[in-house]
């Protein structure tokens, strides 16, 4: 089955089209949350996050080890990421950049080898004004690597914004 690759800002769309997805595949659904509800404002997020899926899905919270948690879901289940920023964000605390470039493209790989539907979300981070601190500029380029292996590996991309998907076709050479 296809890897597909959700990107988009904030609040444009990307959870809720990838919960739909997956909500139309016969295949069980196994939600892969890489948030961790650290402050107020997070525990939040991830209870509204909670509340907008089906009650038979079975969720794993999972904020560092995401090629493990792809590997260990059933075969032909539908598994849902939720998201790669926040994996970013997470691992980056953990490991040095170059350790989470690499492990993030090869958790592309193993969901693209899946035989069940595997939906992956993250955020764009690199349309706006170039960040002022080190750390932000470094988190940007990250993230974008990470989601450039993820695009490359994904049989579909999307760019969510405002609530509308626009897909995304590759660049020859």
């Amino acid at each position: 089955m296809p890897l597909t690759f959700l990107l988009g800002g904030a609040r444009s769309g990307k959870s809720r089209l990838a919960v739909r997805m997956a909500a139309e595949q016969e295949a069980p659904v196994v939600f892969v949350a890489t948030g961790e509800a650290l402050d107020d404002e997070m525990r939040a997020r991830i209870e509204l996050h909670r509340g907008e899926r089906p009650a038979g899905w079975d969720t794993l919270e999972e904020p560092i080890e995401l090629e493990r948690t792809i590997r260990a879901a059933p075969e032909g289940a539908c598994v849902v990421v939720d998201c790669l920023s926040l994996w970013v964000s997470n691992a980056l605390e953990r490991r040095p950049a170059e350790a989470v470039e690499e492990l993030g493209a090869v958790a592309a790989r193993a969901a693209a080898a899946r035989a069940g539907l595997t939906i992956a979300v993250s955020n764009e981070v690199g349309l706006g004004i170039v960040p002022m601190h080190p750390v932000g500029r470094a988190y940007r380029d990250l993230l974008g690597r990470v989601n450039a292996s993820w695009s490359d590996a994904a049989d579909q991309a999307y760019f969510v914004v405002a609530g509308r998907a626009f897909r995304l076709e590759r660049l020859g050479g």
